[in-house]
């Protein structure tokens, strides 16, 4: 059985400074974090590696999946549980072939029809969104809202991810709708006490369960 979490902490060291990949990681475990995803999209590839080995001992260390955001190579090389991959990222179906049955594999998805796309070609969760305006992805799409998240839980049988300006104040809204999880980047990552901001989503998600 493959483990997928329901509280996703997305690293990030573009958005805020203070703190390492690994210092965020820590501290979003002590919290409650159940996978953790490294998400760097820039930097020497070495590096990446260095640093996506340690998360892996990390979580592993805590029973925790561990994630490496669209690069497929730091993934491998890492060891680590599975990839998420954007709609214009590595295919799918290729990093399956590469990654193996046991691995897990996300999907971003925007829309319904992105969202059967990623079904269709072997995703074991989808990360939809964004569900509410959000700061953190320069890239993100124009927000799905909750009605879509709604159509999307209904007609994909798969764990859905919700992402995108989720907070503690709007987590039971998004279970409410069917999500089976969420995924945050800032509303951890650009706190001041980033364990204390994982451990208020946490506790949303615990008092929706």
């Amino acid at each position: 059985m493959k483990k997928i979490g329901r509280l996703h902490v997305l690293t990030d060291i573009v958005l805020q400074t203070r703190f390492s990949h690994l210092e965020l990681a820590q501290m979003a475990i002590k919290g409650g974090a159940d996978t953790i995803q490294f998400r760097q999209k820039s930097g020497p590839t070495r590096v990446l590696i260095q640093t996506a080995k340690k998360l892996k001992n990390l979580c592993s260390e805590n029973e925790v999946t561990f994630i490496v955001n669209d690069r497929v190579d730091v993934a491998i090389a890492a060891e680590a549980d599975g990839v998420h991959l954007g709609q214009d990222d590595f295919p799918i179906p290729l990093a399956r072939k590469l990654l193996g049955e046991e691995a897990i594999i996300g999907g971003s998805a925007a829309t319904l029809e992105e969202a059967k796309k990623c079904l269709a070609e072997g995703a074991d969760y989808i990360g939809f969104g964004p569900v509410f305006p959000t700061s953190s992805k320069t890239d993100a799409g124009p927000v799905s809202g909750i009605n879509i998240l709604k159509k999307v839980v209904e007609s994909i049988q798969l764990p859905i991810i919700a992402i995108g300006g989720i907070s503690p104040m709007n987590t039971h809204q998004v279970i409410e709708a069917g999500a089976y999880g969420i995924a945050v980047i800032s509303a951890v990552c650009c706190q001041d006490d980033p364990e204390k901001a994982t451990r208020a989503l946490f506790q949303a998600l615990k008092n929706d369960k």
